[in-house]
């Protein structure tokens, strides 16, 4: 359904985001969408307004429905002071990791909490057997089975549950004093699972129209398409306005938050919850990460930057981050960090006097890192950018199998036996390096061969403990400039 365009007006009737009025209403169906763009505000001064303005500042909250109760009743609901209101988003396990396309609906939860409210993230372990239609030109790939679906339920969880953790230990509540709200981390297999398909379209269904179904444009573009659309992807959007109706009847929850592309299944949510209630609900969405193609950030797209350490490690991450480049680091400053929007000034401004530092993008990486995988993971990924990029061989000697492996991913490993007078021939040659004969003696004496980051240029060097083996007993013997190879030593 088509939303109305805002526009801006004097500064005597400012609104809750500051300077954005509603256009006139559309036409009947009376449940239209009033939507509100965060990024069309105004500056504002810091610190006004509150937490919805806080964050619509930060760029974090892109839509706010419906616009006319959100701006008459958010504002005093969100007070410090008042009672906690609770928030929940939604996850569908379509992979057994989140990535970071949803690290913004995470950060937007994490941004309730710290503020005093109560959090909810629901992993879709029902939802996900039917799929999500939104945003997408043709239906998924057949439904994985259930105990797949279930396997990766269980991941999300527990990838969600780091998030919170490593946010409630290493970033705590904003303002230092403040307490966090409570956060819930649920599966609306629990309820869905157990819902009687009579009984789900008798009750629920019975209050959904179908014409506000149809008028989504999710809908509507996947019903033009040759492919067409299933029942099972149709009733999607009812089964997640469920989501919110039990989530409201026992959680107490008032607000959906949800990528720009939920705001269909937003409306559903809100649609059945204000039917069913009689109380006022509201939706939020959050912007989109894209590529710089313009594609979305995502499994199905390919481009998917995992939060899960075995699918990206945080050496991984935090060069995705730190490669950022200056048109978007202050956004992304601001979107996934808490840092205070002075101090990303200040930041920006030393950035503007040394760009040659990447001062921001390395505190965001940092940022971002240690949120994801916690402190060890952030001083990890330190120590491989300094042992691949530094060469460093304190950093090489501190790091881990696992961050070796880690950091060279595709790199062929050997174990070796250090015979008396080996030399760095013999290595090559053991680690099956270079090639037999005189063109591999050849490449080392071209200076074609490094040790930990040594260039040896001399075949018949012999190998020295500490220098040519680091003291956790491994080498690494890289050919040309991008051919790795990891060595570990035995009994030495």
């Amino acid at each position: 359904m088509a939303a109305p365009t805002l526009g801006r007006r004097g500064r005597g009737a400012a609104g809750l985001w500051g300077g954005l009025r509603r256009a006139p209403p559309p036409p009947p169906p009376p449940l239209s969408p009033l939507r509100r763009r965060a990024h069309e505000q105004p500056r504002r001064a810091r610190g006004a307004g509150g937490l919805l303005a806080a964050l619509c500042e930060r760029g974090l909250f892109q839509e706010v429905f419906p616009a006319q109760s959100a701006e008459e009743q958010l504002p005093g609901l969100l007070e410090p002071g008042r009672p906690p209101l609770t928030a929940y988003c939604g996850f569908d396990p379509t992979a057994d990791s989140l990535h970071v396309g949803h690290l913004l609906p995470v950060m937007a939860l994490l941004h309730f909490q710290r503020a005093g409210h109560n959090v909810v993230a629901v992993v879709g372990g029902a939802t996900a057997r039917l799929g999500d239609p939104s945003g997408r030109q043709r239906a998924r790939e057949p439904p994985p089975p259930a105990e797949r679906v279930r396997a990766q339920a269980r991941a999300l969880r527990a990838g969600l549950g780091r998030l919170f953790e490593n946010h409630r230990e290493l970033f705590g509540a904003a303002g230092g004093g403040e307490r966090l709200g409570r956060a819930a981390l649920l599966d609306n297999a629990r309820w869905l699972g157990r819902q009687p398909l009579l009984g789900f379209l008798g009750g629920a269904g019975g209050r959904l129209r179908m014409g506000t179904l149809l008028s989504r444009q999710s809908c509507q573009a996947r019903l033009r398409s040759p492919e067409g659309m299933s029942l099972a992807e149709f009733l999607y959007p009812a089964l997640q306005a469920y989501d919110f109706l039990h989530l409201h009847r026992h959680h107490g929850c008032r607000i959906q938050l949800g990528g720009a592309d939920q705001m269909g299944n937003i409306m559903s949510g809100y649609e059945l919850v204000t039917r069913m209630t009689g109380t006022d609900v509201f939706g939020i969405t959050v912007p989109l990460i894209t590529s710089t193609t313009g594609d979305k950030l995502g499994k199905t797209a390919g481009n998917a930057v995992w939060l899960n350490r075995d699918k990206t490690s945080p050496f991984e991450l935090y060069q995705f981050f730190v490669r950022q480049q200056d048109n978007i680091v202050e956004k992304y400053l601001k979107l996934f960090t808490f840092l205070p929007l002075e101090e990303i000034d200040h930041i920006m401004e030393m950035h503007a006097k040394e760009p040659e530092k990447w001062g921001p993008q390395k505190r965001l990486a940092a940022e971002v890192t240690k949120l994801v995988h916690g402190r060890e993971g952030l001083e990890s990924a330190k120590r491989c950018t300094k042992a691949l990029y530094h060469s460093s061989m304190e950093a090489l000697e501190a790091m881990s199998d696992q961050e070796l492996q880690e950091l060279f991913r595709q790199a062929p490993s050997a174990e070796l036996m250090l015979e008396p007078g080996m030399n760095i021939l013999d290595l090559c040659r053991k680690a099956n390096a270079i090639p037999d004969g005189p063109s591999g003696y050849q490449k080392i004496a071209d200076g074609g061969v490094s040790v930990n980051g040594i260039r040896v240029t001399n075949p018949e060097t012999v190998l020295v403990l500490g220098q040519h083996i680091l003291k956790n007993g491994v080498s690494l013997l890289r050919i040309g400039k991008k051919n790795y190879y990891i060595i570990k030593w035995l009994q030495l």
